[in-house]
């Protein structure tokens, strides 16, 4: 783990959803707050993931 905070490894997406589960969160929860920060900053991730999943769909149809 010590590795991973010090910038030394990168994670898989498969290890990052294994230790999402050891933390008993959703891993789209630590990747919002890895790209938000604080509270302001994880709004406006959330609010642009919103977008572009409604841009994605309107796509669909």
């Amino acid at each position: 783990m010590s590795s991973l905070e010090r910038g030394l490894k990168s994670p898989t997406l498969s290890k990052v959803a294994e230790l999402c589960e050891v933390m008993d969160v959703h891993p789209l929860t630590l990747l919002t707050l890895a790209y938000g920060g604080d509270s302001k900053g994880v709004s406006e991730v959330i609010e642009r993931v919103q977008r572009e999943l409604a841009a994605i769909q309107a796509k669909k149809e």
